[in-house]
């Protein structure tokens, strides 16, 4: 399998279209114990600290999942219900806000509140804090005067629309529901449930050691993403992990030691379509070939930030993508998905 890595990032690097070779980490564990994983680039540019195998990076909307496991475990608890209206679980007034909004629409990305990062209409998520300090984003809450009094984008459970807004609205449920910080709910009931102690929403000026920086590259030439994002991530993004912390998630999650296999299943299941080849479930990405399964994955891009990590329903294949400039991920994880399972 390391030969597959190889010639993934090899031609990645041959690309016309990148100007910088592959910065980040690869993963790649299947069944009978099978695991190989590879480093390249720099964690650290000026100190040419290399990226190793344990580095720490920051997965973006990667963390969509861990809000949506939370949700499901306070339902399961009976604190809540994928029904439940918006306005009967949270302590804000949304005065434009559609009063059928339930969990489920926010889940899916089908409620139609307001995103406060549009991607039909902006393409630049730094323009978001040139007016809003990114180092005063601290709360679930702070990002509440982005989008709370907006005007509906369509009705409720009307279509698909990636939406940042609605993950946000999940957290402050998570906080209202079990009455704690988002961020301590995450990391106790779910990463420390893993055995995730690499894990954790680092502040991005306090980030422990074996944490890659972001970089974003230009042609004036590189910098940090330290003023590109929140201080701090949230319920919509902006956690950081390990490759391997990534397989103890997953492990955790098809293995039923976070939820029961019913709603473990609910979440892995399409609940909603994007378009004929995907799908949605709870927090997570489904490829589908017709109604077939093929692959689950969550990705996340930002600023100096990008994240792929599917595990294939045929071969109980992961592959895990970790990336510390833009857009790097894809292509690599689809080609190391695609030669591994030619091979098979």
């Amino acid at each position: 399998m390391s030969g597959n890595i190889e010639q993934a990032v090899r031609a990645y690097n041959e690309n016309e279209e990148h100007d910088i070779p592959f910065s980040g980490v690869i993963k790649v564990s299947g069944t009978e114990d099978q695991s190989t994983e590879a480093a390249y680039g720099y964690a650290n540019r000026s100190d040419q600290v290399a990226n190793r195998t344990t580095t720490r990076f920051g997965i973006a909307s990667g963390c969509k999942i861990f809000t949506a496991v939370a949700i499901c475990q306070l339902v399961e608890q009976g604190k809540l219900a994928f029904d439940t209206k918006l306005s009967d679980c949270t302590k804000v007034s949304f005065p434009n806000f559609d009063p059928d909004i339930n969990v489920h629409h926010l889940l899916t990305h089908s409620s139609g509140v307001p995103d406060y990062f549009d991607e039909e209409v902006m393409d630049d998520f730094e323009e978001l804090w040139r007016e809003r300090p990114t180092y005063g984003m601290t709360k679930v809450s702070h990002f509440l005067p982005l989008f709370a009094e907006e005007p509906m984008k369509f009705a409720p459970g009307e279509r698909f629309a990636y939406n940042n807004s609605g993950y946000i609205l999940l957290g402050l449920i998570v906080e209202n529901v079990s009455g704690l910080n988002f961020r301590d709910y995450v990391e106790t009931h779910i990463f420390n449930s893993c055995g995730m102690t690499d894990s954790g929403y680092f502040r991005m000026d306090r980030l422990p050691e074996r944490t890659a920086l972001g970089y974003i590259d230009s042609e004036d030439g590189w910098k940090t993403n330290i003023f590109s994002l929140p201080v701090v991530g949230g319920p919509d993004g902006g956690a950081f992990t390990t490759i391997g912390d990534l397989d103890k998630f997953w492990s955790a999650l098809f293995g039923y030691q976070l939820l029961s296999e019913k709603l473990t299943q609910k979440l892995l299941s399409p609940q909603i379509t994007e378009d004929e080849d995907t799908a949605y479930g709870y927090g997570i990405w489904i490829g589908m070939d017709g109604e077939h399964v093929r692959c689950r994955y969550i990705m996340g891009f930002d600023p100096g930030v990008s994240m792929v990590s599917r595990v294939y329903a045929d071969f109980g294949l992961r592959v895990h993508v970790l990336a510390n400039i833009d857009g790097a991920a894809w292509q690599v994880a689809a080609d190391v998905g695609t030669s591994i399972r030619e091979s098979k």
